[in-house]
């Protein structure tokens, strides 16, 4: 493993938690292997490590960009780690606005769609008592 996956997984697992990222790990085949690889040394140890903006901003425009490309079946993911990221539901919000604008209001309004469900199962998920 080189040191770009070290710290790539040690982001990925900062921004996406633990359990996401342990779901992935146990899924994983030697078919998208080499994949997994290039997202953890690029994506994550490389973009999203870098110290030009935050984590804050980088989750406000990863949110943004898969809105505006239609790529919205990241988007309950990426809404799952603004908890970790300090992204609130007015910065997404705020993003998705620049979406409706700059790249379409069919495709922001899908993405605020997705937004609020994630936001409403989240805080489902934080009133069930523990052991559930």
């Amino acid at each position: 493993m080189s040191d770009r996956y070290v710290f790539g997984m040690k982001t990925r697992r900062e921004v996406l938690g633990e359990d996401h990222v342990d779901r992935v790990e146990a899924t994983k085949t030697s078919f998208d292997e080499p994949f997994q690889t290039l997202i953890t040394e690029s994506a994550w140890g490389a973009v999203w490590s870098g110290d030009g903006i935050s984590r804050r901003e980088r989750s406000m425009l990863t949110l943004a960009l898969l809105a505006a490309t239609g790529n919205f079946e990241e988007i309950p993911m990426h809404i799952r780690a603004t908890v970790r990221t300090g992204a609130s539901e007015q910065d997404v919000l705020e993003a998705f606005q620049h979406v409706a604008i700059y790249a379409g209001v069919p495709r922001a309004n899908h993405a605020v769609k997705l937004a609020k469900q994630t936001y409403a199962e989240m805080q489902t998920e934080a009133q069930k008592p523990s052991g559930y």
